[in-house]
């Protein structure tokens, strides 16, 4: 069964699907809806590193999750999706199991949400991924429109707010990366939903009452809603600028840490050609030029500075690159008080594996020490540097000026003081 050809004609099927049976009453349950709980399944599965088999199932399901809001009531769309996944993997003559794993894994995505194993999970967060992004205002907004137009009824605002609020506060996502990854987001959007909800509750005894009305003052209270959305707009595209952007401040840790490897890995390159370089020096010197010095005495001090300056010029090279490795042992309190940096192997590597993971969940749970540990990590990792290219900076001025030095001692010892037969 060929992985990669499956996964592309399933996003290809989808998309003629949505093409051939437009809904434009759909504008939250789409095609770019399902587009973006597929980039989110790639996503998480990136981080599990899913075996190619498992990571057709999750792909597949998340293709074809929402895929019964095309064809029949959408409180059943769960069944109508996983009919028409089972329908075309057997065209694909994928494996039974195959096809009922991707038929769990749509079905887990029913609410509320009950997945059994780690593939549903992945589909289950994947599809409910928006709660914990930059996006969810957007797709919120889309949601109500999608909402008030299938049922033919408007919501109220206040009623949409408060729905909202209940849905994000009561959701817990089932992966451990997405629960640290978009924790300090979907907080902010549950702040968000309750600013929003205290301020329309305080605004709604001035709206005036339209019921039975004339028409002037309907035309009035339509002005009041027009405006009053419009500067909730404002409030919110303000609210996007100041908002810190998660997403830039993990790239930056990448970067960061990347960067800094790949510096310790030039350093230890350095060193390598210094340790390599004088080791082939010193050969040289044992193995041809000292066996000449009785003939030659004139030479025995510039070949012992030469000779000095490559065995110094080796020691801090090898000091630059020498391991330093700790006791790597912590305690449960050094979890509690966040007094260690679980990212490093030299804090945990003399730890047994039911404690680091313990360890690990304290610290993904809790986004501060997660973060703290990450900056923790690449100050460490700075100081490291620092010391390394300290040392190699020694190591290269001993090998330059001794080299510079030896040559003039060998120039003046053969032109001012030559051997006499």
């Amino acid at each position: 069964m060929q992985i990669g050809p499956i996964i592309e004609a399933a996003g290809q099927y989808v998309k003629t699907q949505y093409q051939q049976h437009p809904h434009p009453n759909l504008v939250y349950h789409n095609l770019l809806h399902t587009q973006q709980v597929v980039q989110a399944a790639e996503q998480i599965a990136a981080h599990y590193r899913l075996q190619e088999q498992d990571q057709l199932v999750v792909l597949v399901a998340a293709w074809f999750h929402d895929m019964g809001y095309l064809q029949g009531p959408p409180q059943q769309h769960e069944e109508n999706g996983a009919a028409m996944a089972r329908s075309f993997l057997h065209s694909q003559q994928a494996p039974d199991a195959v096809q009922q794993q991707v038929v769990s894994c749509i079905m887990a995505t029913k609410m509320p949400q009950a997945p059994q194993n780690l593939l549903e999970e992945i589909v289950c967060d994947a599809d409910l991924f928006h709660l914990g992004s930059k996006h969810y205002k957007e797709r919120s907004k889309l949601m109500r429109q999608e909402a008030e137009t299938v049922s033919g009824n408007e919501i109220s605002s206040v009623a949409w707010t408060e729905k909202n609020l209940v849905f994000l506060e009561g959701h817990q996502y089932f992966t451990d990366y997405c629960r640290v990854l978009l924790k300090q987001q979907k907080d902010e959007n549950i702040a968000w939903l309750k600013r929003k909800l205290e301020k329309k509750k305080g605004d709604a005894p001035s709206l005036p009452q339209v019921v039975n009305a004339s028409p002037a003052a309907v035309e009035k209270a339509d002005k009041q809603k027009e405006t009053k959305e419009a500067k909730e707009v404002k409030e919110e595209k303000k609210e996007k600028k100041v908002k810190r952007p998660e997403r830039g401040i993990e790239t930056m840790f990448r970067m960061t840490s990347t960067n800094h490897i790949r510096l310790s890995s030039m350093a230890d390159s350095k060193a390598h050609i210094m340790i390599s370089t004088n080791a082939i020096i010193i050969s040289i010197l044992l193995s041809v030029l000292l066996r000449k010095l009785e003939d030659n005495p004139n030479l025995i001090i510039p070949s012992f500075i030469l000779l000095a300056t490559s065995v110094v010029t080796i020691i801090y090279s090898v000091l630059a690159t020498r391991p330093n490795v700790s006791r790597g042992e912590f305690t449960r309190d050094d979890i509690e008080r966040k007094k260690t940096n679980l990212l490093f192997f030299g804090n945990f590597h003399g730890m047994g594996l039911d404690e680091y993971r313990w360890g690990m969940q304290q610290m993904m749970e809790d986004a501060d020490f997660l973060y703290g540990s990450m900056i923790q990590d690449i100050y460490y990792l700075g100081v490291v540097l620092g010391h390394k290219y300290r040392l190699l900076r020694i190591a290269y001025n001993i090998f330059m000026f001794g080299l510079i030095i030896s040559v003039l001692a060998f120039i003046i010892a053969v032109i001012f003081f030559p051997v006499k037969e």
